[in-house]
Order: structure tokens, then sequence, then C-alpha cells
């Protein structure tokens, strides 16, 4: 029995015996061997070497298809940590507790799901996945495999929200509390207090380039289509096109939405409308777009301001008020009168909790989906420049063959999602 296995079965169980202090044993900071949990890093660029930094718990391996990004990541970890070009022999290792996903998007979902099935927990940067039919995939591996996932975003229960000047939970409180009515409306732009990046543009008339010696072009692209290399399209600058990410929206949406999902209590549905103002969409470049509106059954919207037009508009409204940036609204004493209500319920925010508990953490595969779903449903409708209507729980579009197309995107043989 592996050590995961061991803590699922082992959770909440108690027993009547006397427990020796830790420290006692091992003096001061002693961590004994079957509390230590371990993990693995796929993928070390810029965001993976983060992740290879975290103090948690103890890195075994690294991976990377770029010897570059690898030899670097080496150098900065402690001498037995392994390096690996193919993930798939990181995930054979039967010491290894979680993994970490941080690849571009085109790799999340296939990596998760084998993940799983591998019987790890995931820790996966954000987007979770690069269309809504592979989120919908990993809902069911880890499901299946009783893993511990989370996303790499974490607005919803921690630190200032960008530059709104505010943490969300004093927002979700006011909306629980019903001070503000129903439906809401969140306008998410400039003037709110965030940056869709626009720079996140793909070239739409780039010459193939010689494959550095470095890079293993082939196992970067995996899943995603054949295209000839050019620097552009890896690395630093894979957001700029659709077969790897989606822009700004690709890589800020799930940052910026995932908030305003919670804010609005929807982690269990989508929107039923979705509209879009944007020039016709390059097939392979992400372009730009100026504004993206989606609607709940309920008549609750997100507004994406990608133009800079919003400029008086609050981030949260509603009939009976208004929140602006730095908590000002136009409600009396809302300070005061927040302070007085009810707080919004706890969250698991430690991952390592989560993980030795064998509990989900606060932002997890089945909200994370949600969240991510609103990033692809944001990009589907830039793609096809209109209004899409969508079922939120046959999780498809109503009568609209070309954006279910975009649901569940073919992989380059060999890879399948199971």
């Amino acid at each position: 029995m592996n050590r995961r296995n061991f803590l699922k079965k082992t959770a909440g169980v108690s027993a009547a015996f006397t427990i020796i202090p830790r420290h006692v044993l091992g003096g001061s900071g002693f961590t004994a061997p079957s509390d230590e949990l371990t993990r693995a890093v796929i993928g070390v660029g810029g965001m993976g070497r983060w992740h290879a930094r975290l103090q948690n718990s103890r890195l075994l391996a690294v991976c990377d298809v770029d010897k570059n990004h690898l030899d670097r990541a080496l150098n900065m970890v402690d001498r037995d940590v392994t390096g690996y070009h193919d993930f798939r022999e990181v995930l054979q290792r039967q010491d290894v507790d979680i993994i970490h996903i941080a690849t571009p998007p085109h790799w999340h979902a296939l990596m998760s799901v084998m993940a799983a099935d591998a019987g790890k927990d995931i820790w996966c940067e954000k987007p979770m996945t690069r269309t809504i039919g592979e989120g919908k995939k990993v809902v069911e591996a880890v499901k299946r495999n009783g893993s511990i996932f989370r996303i790499n975003t974490w607005f919803r229960f921690r630190s200032d929200f960008y530059r709104l000047g505010t943490h969300v939970a004093p927002v979700k409180k006011a909306v629980l509390n019903g001070l503000l009515g129903w439906p809401l409306k969140i306008t998410i732009g400039k003037y709110q207090g965030f940056e869709w990046k626009f720079y996140w543009s793909g070239l739409t008339q780039a010459n193939p380039e010689w494959i550095p010696e470095e890079l293993d072009y082939d196992m970067w692209l995996g899943p995603a289509p054949y295209k000839p290399y050019h620097a552009h399209r890896v690395h630093a600058t894979f957001r700029g096109y659709w077969d790897y990410d989606g822009g700004g929206v690709g890589d800020m949406g799930q940052h910026y939405l995932d908030p305003a999902q919670y804010i609005l209590g929807k982690d269990d549905t989508s929107p039923v409308e979705i509209d879009v103002d944007a020039p016709q969409a390059h097939p392979d470049a992400v372009g730009s777009w100026r504004r993206i509106s989606m609607k709940y059954a309920d008549g609750c919207e997100i507004i994406l301001d990608g133009a800079a037009k919003d400029k008086d508009a609050p981030f949260i409204e509603g009939p009976d008020g208004k929140i602006f940036r730095d908590m000002k609204s136009d409600i009396p004493d809302l300070a005061k009168k927040l302070a007085s209500l009810p707080d919004p319920e706890p969250q698991l925010i430690e991952f390592i909790d989560a993980v030795k508990n064998r509990q989900k953490f606060a932002l997890n595969e089945q909200n994370g989906h949600r969240s991510a779903t609103l990033v692809n449903l944001s990009k589907i409708a830039i793609q096809l420049g209109r209004k899409l209507h969508f079922d939120p729980v046959k999780q498809q579009f109503i009568d609209d063959d070309a954006a279910n197309r975009l649901i569940d995107q073919p992989m380059r043989a060999p890879w399948i999602l199971p």
C-alpha cells in the first residue's frame, strides 16, 4: 500500500493510545518520514521553478522537455532531486505523493488524468484545462481515483484581489447577507483593477525556424496539432496561440473569474448566454476583443471589459447597492453593517492539510472546472465571434454544432484522454 492510499484509508480514524510528541523522538523541528509528503514538478519554466521552491513538501523530481529549463531547475534544488525528460517516468515513481503540473495548458488535462490514474494528488497551474470537455474528464478522473486536486490560483480565499483594493471575503459577505439585492452584475476591466494582457497575441505570418537542439518540440507539442516550429510558439509566448492557451483570457481568466464565480455562488453551474464584441478571430493566433458578457439563468451577469469603456462601473452591483474599488459603496456605513453580519463559511486553504486529511481543497476539480469553463466559454465566443447559448447541466451548446466541436477537440496521436 503506498502512502497516499494509506492516508486515504486511515483519515479520520482515531485510536485510544498514548501519542508521544514528535519532538521528543526526533528533536525540535523533526518531521517523521511517515508525515512527510513528497512531490514532483512537471514543467520547470518560470512558474515551474516557483513550484519547485515551495517548502511544504519534499521535492523528489523535476521534469521538462527543454534541457536548458531542466538544467536550470536542477541547479537550484537539492542534489538528490532527479531530473526527467518524460513525465510518464515521474508518474511511475511510487514514492511521489503530489504531482505539480506547470506546463502550458494544452498538457494540463492529460497530465492531470494520468496523474490521478497513477494514484497521485495534483496541484495544477491555471487555467485548469484548455477545453470544457477536458475539464469534465479531469473531474471524472479525480473522482474515480479519490485524488486531491487544486488549481494554482488563490484569490477566492487569500490576498488582495489584484487592484480591486480588497480581499474577496468582504464582497462575498455583502452578497451572502443580501446587502446588494439580486440579481447581480460583476464588471472586470481596467477601471475595476484588472488588466486583460492583450500583449499575449500570436504571430499570423511566422516563417518556420530550426528547432533548437535543447528542445524536444514533438514532446512539447504532445496532444496539440503539429505546426512548424517558431520560437514565438513556445515558452514565454505560447499563450498567443489557440492550440495551447487563449491569450489574456487564458492567462488571467481563472485568476479573475474564479473569485467572481465564488462571490455569485455559482460554483455548481455555468452561464446560459455568452455574447461577445470582438474582431474576427484568426484561426491560429489569438488577438484582441472588446467586451464579453456572460449571463446566468437567474439574471446574474459577468462583464469582461476589454476595451476599458466601463470607467464608472462598480465591481459589483445589484438593485440595492454597489461596491467599487477599495470597498467604496453607495450603501451607507457598509463596513459597520458588514462587521455585524455572519461571515462566509470557512474554506480549507492549505493544500497539504487537504492531502493529509483527504478533504477537498477550497479550489478543487469541481468548482475549478466551472471557473475554467467561464474561461473556455469566453474563448469560444471570441473564436466564433457571436452569441452562444449554453446548457450548464449537459455542458453543451444548444443547437450549435460549430460551438460544440470546440468542447471536445481531438488530440494528436498517440495521445488520448481515457
